[in-house]
């Protein structure tokens, strides 16, 4: 089997981590005798300093003729200090995600039995916990339009559009993900206040019909945000809109202890993009301080959605989960020694292809 890897490390840390992550897929090559191409492509602010663009068609083009998309992490300081600068690596990302039709963002949530100690909840509110978030990515705030400034620059706009077409297949992957799992599922709005979640929550109505099986409840998005840190067991699957999304699952990554231990997989109409939910984190870029485990259980992803090989994605998460229990992890998780981003990778590759010849 041949498949083919597009690499956009981005910026910041996502060069050292995605260098991990890329390790530990090669273990996987060596262990399920495979062959992978991997083909690396510029984005967000490397991209703009290299071609001016964040999202540069060749990159594009790159991601369209390959099987899955492994991604790092997209920004860097001086934009994030730049409020009036009109190219920003950010659009890089929502650029992607719009022309590959990246429409669903999948998010799991777990706790580690070994990382319990780590989490600012008590133990026995996340001991156990165990969810999906799915996003929608296209729509919303982050692409509605018009948006923009006044001409005396005193007044900024931005506008949240979805369509019922929109709404209805995040939500019908939303229910059969549902179904997979425990069959219960949590749709999160605001219709309460805002249009949008109103037509949200009409066509989630209109679509349980199909998926009578599954216990549908709906929570308005303040509501999701107080339980989620409060009662995170009650969540099984949750689905919601694109910026309410954005930052519940921001929130959850408290659950696990460290915002550097979560994947995610962006799927749609064309090719899955697979990425950390980290940022580029540029104070630590260079230092061999990373933690690469998102990005390294974000392959695991790859192989699980992309690449139809789930073995090798469950023997990704198991070497992951022995390294947690083994403390052979990065500053920000550990109990004692803390090892470099290149160490926890080295470790994680080994006990991949602890078989291979």
């Amino acid at each position: 089997m041949q498949k083919n890897i597009a690499v956009l490390a981005g910026d910041g840390i996502g060069p050292e981590v995605m260098e991990q992550a890329l390790k530990v897929v090669k273990a996987v090559e060596r262990r399920f005798k495979c062959r992978f191409t991997y083909t690396t492509a510029l984005v967000g602010a490397t991209a703009i300093e290299h071609t001016g663009s964040p999202y540069p068609d060749l990159t594009h083009d790159i991601c369209m003729q390959s099987d899955a998309v492994l991604f790092g992490a997209i920004g860097d300081p001086k934009y994030d200090n730049a409020p009036k600068a009109k190219i920003r690596p950010e659009q890089g990302l929502l650029a992607m995600r719009q022309k590959l039709g990246l429409y669903a963002n999948i998010r799991p949530v777990m706790a580690f039995k070994s990382l319990l100690h780590k989490s600012p909840l008590k133990t026995e509110l996340i001991e156990g916990a165990d969810f999906m978030v799915i996003r929608e990515l296209t729509g919303g705030i982050y692409f509605g339009e018009p948006r923009g400034r006044s001409e005396n620059g005193l007044t900024a706009f931005d506008t949240c559009t979805y369509t019922r077409t929109e709404v209805e297949r995040i939500g019908r992957l939303a229910f059969e993900y549902a179904r997979k799992r425990s069959k219960r599922l949590t749709s999160v709005d605001k219709a309460n206040i805002l249009a949008t979640s109103r037509l949200w929550r009409e066509t989630m109505q209109e679509l349980h019909a199909d998926y009578p099986d599954v216990e549908l409840e709906f929570m308005f998005v303040d509501n999701a945000a107080m339980q989620l840190v409060t009662w995170p067991k009650k969540f099984d699957v949750v689905v919601t809109e694109n910026m309410f999304g954005d930052i519940l699952t921001d929130e959850a990554s408290v659950i696990t202890g460290s915002l550097g231990l979560l994947p995610s997989a962006s799927v749609g109409i064309h090719t899955s993009v697979f990425e950390p939910i980290h940022g580029s984190y540029p104070q630590a870029a260079g230092k061999n301080i990373a933690n690469p485990l998102g990005t390294i259980l974000s392959a695991a992803l790859m192989f699980e959605y992309a690449l139809d090989m789930p073995e090798a994605g469950q023997l990704i998460r198991h070497a992951c989960e022995k390294s947690i229990e083994q403390g052979v992890v990065t500053a920000d998780i550990a109990a004692g020694k803390a090892y470099a981003t290149s160490e926890v990778g080295d470790w994680i590759a080994i006990n991949t292809c602890n078989t291979c010849p």
